[in-house]
């Protein structure tokens, strides 16, 4: 299996750089995986799709303003931080940190930086797999409130314009800090819509996934078996799981919005498709060849050319109708990406 077997050409136009000023108002391609056939409707067309009894399954993670800027102490030297996921290697957890940063070079272990005016600091603990940095950090109070006052959010790359609401790249229903980047499947949903679907009597489950900036780097193998995927944190509590095993209990289908959504029930279910409260790491990679256990039906954006996110599509509908969807997405100019417009799969 080729890692080219999953590119297709993208007009960049089609690259969203905003979102909507409505965020239920976007275009939802439905994609039946049994036979391929499309229909091209909008967003909303989700609480019609959905049945009573069906659990939607949201990944409540908050996204941080991870993206820091100060200066190396001493030479006053510019440096910027992206931080990426707390690494767990002592006593003091909570304030070690894998992060991305530039320049580099600048960032030899024992290193030290200063940030917001010192505020924060940042010693350089370890050098690390693709050139990341684990960094412990120094500070008073809670780091995530001394981020909100100096980080902005890390926008993926394809998205070159200001984000003049930092809100938007967050989902109304998120709750735990720890993303570098937001789930962006549930982007779509408004409090409005989350209260329709369940009082048409669809349950709304909620887990964790804390999603890293590894999400958004291309595979860089042709042989897809030889990619090295990236681990993310994970959790699941027990009245989440309790609604998930429920409906599954009575024949009733799990609806994962989002890959991210789909990775953490994939990593937990038994081969029933069960769950059990739990929290951890998942480095799962699904791709063509792989049986899912768990949900039933996706709700996902667009997604990059030869990315492990179009691997895990075309896993769950097959190859060719993915890549048929979006040839037909291109022609019907929906947008695509983070802030684009999506696609249920059923």
């Amino acid at each position: 299996m080729k890692t080219s077997d999953f590119n297709y050409t993208l007009p960049s136009e089609l690259i969203a750089q905003h979102p909507l000023e409505c965020r239920s108002s976007s275009r939802l391609l439905v994609l039946d995986r049994k036979d391929g056939s499309i229909k091209h409707k909008s967003f909303e067309y989700v609480l019609e799709s959905l049945n009573s009894g069906d659990c939607l399954v949201l990944n409540d993670t908050k996204v941080i303003p991870a993206r820091i800027f100060g200066q190396k102490e001493g030479s006053g030297g510019q440096i910027e931080f992206v931080l990426l996921k707390r690494h767990p290697i002592s006593q003091d957890h909570k304030n070690v940190w894998e992060v991305i940063l530039k320049p580099g070079r600048k960032a030899k272990v024992g290193a030290r930086f200063i940030f917001g005016g010192g505020i924060l600091k940042a010693e350089i603990l370890e050098i690390i797999e693709d050139g990341n940095r684990l960094v412990r950090f120094e500070h008073e109070g809670v780091l995530e409130e001394i981020l909100e006052k100096i980080g902005t959010m890390p926008l993926p790359p394809y998205i070159t314009e200001k984000l003049e609401d930092q809100s938007r790249y967050q989902t109304v229903y998120a709750l735990n800090d720890g993303s570098a980047a937001a789930p962006t499947a549930g982007l779509h949903f408004t409090p409005e819509l989350l209260k329709k679907i369940s009082n048409k009597g669809v349950s709304i489950a909620y887990v964790t996934l804390h999603v890293g900036l590894g999400t958004f780097r291309p595979v860089k193998v042709e042989d897809v078996l030889k990619h090295h995927m990236h681990s993310e944190y994970y959790s699941v509590t027990k009245e989440n799981a309790e609604k998930i095993n429920a409906a599954k209990k009575d024949g009733n289908r799990i609806v994962a919005v989002g890959t991210t959504s789909t990775r953490v029930l994939e990593s937990i279910s038994d081969d029933k498709g069960c769950v059990s409260p739990c929290e951890g790491e998942t480095s799962i990679f699904i791709y063509p060849g792989y049986r899912f256990k768990c949900i039933d039906a996706l709700i996902t954006n667009f997604h990059l050319p030869e990315s492990t996110l179009i691997m895990l599509v075309s896993a769950f509908a097959d190859r060719e109708n993915i890549l048929e969807a979006y040839s037909e997405a291109v022609r019907e100019k929906y947008r695509f990406f983070s802030f684009g417009d999506a696609m249920y799969i059923r």
